[in-house]
């Protein structure tokens, strides 16, 4: 998939879960949940996302070496 929201980012998902974290903390003034969008972000990209990545170079090759130097893996 590399069109719709596969184009901004790699990972819509995560970035959509770590973005709602983040704006629960914001909403309800609370810095915990700020803070935990940001440590489970890191902790995604470490854990998950790195690794998903590796598969898919190893699956998909120059295609998928194309694909992620034209999107970012999260927004920037």
């Amino acid at each position: 998939m590399t069109t719709g929201p596969f184009s901004f980012t790699r990972n819509p998902i995560y970035v959509g879960n770590a973005t709602l974290m983040a704006g629960v903390g914001v909403a309800f003034g609370n810095l915990w949940f700020v803070l935990l969008g940001v440590v489970s972000a890191l902790a995604v990209d470490r854990l998950a996302i790195r690794r998903e990545e590796r598969h898919l170079a190893a699956r998909f090759g120059q295609e998928w070496i194309d694909y992620a130097s034209r999107v970012p893996r999260w927004l920037i």
